[in-house]
């Protein structure tokens, strides 16, 4: 193989295995939140999807909306929580794609009819 050829191998696969790193990344996000009194903990996983909710038994001492408002509190900040792993994640992967041998932008990578005869 030619050195282009190595050097076009290395970067497609250093792109792949930073593809491959950001989904299991992803796949790894959990946001947790616990309200400073310690009564309520929102815990949601890569989707913001709520998969755990812990309500200490103190919280009956409170008003239905105050322990409501609680609630809403912890899965919001769990959710940003969750929010903001997946976008280092997605910042890092930007950053490996757009590293050395990334094309300009509105340069568009060769395609299979890239190579044309010259007139």
């Amino acid at each position: 193989m030619s050195a282009e050829m190595d050097a076009l191998v290395a970067g497609v696969t250093g792109k792949l295995e930073a593809l491959e790193a950001a989904l299991y990344g992803l796949k790894q996000v959990n946001g947790r939140f616990t309200t400073e009194d310690g009564l309520v903990t929102a815990e949601v996983n890569s989707d913001g999807a709520l998969v755990a909710l812990r309500l200490d038994e103190a919280i009956t001492a409170l008003a239905p909306p105050e322990a409501a408002q609680l609630i809403l509190t912890a899965c919001k900040q769990a959710t940003e929580t969750a929010g903001a792993q997946r976008s280092n994640i997605i910042a890092t992967l930007n950053e490996s794609l757009a590293g050395p041998g990334a094309q300009p932008s509105g340069h568009f990578a060769p395609g299979p009819d890239s190579a044309r005869r010259s007139s």
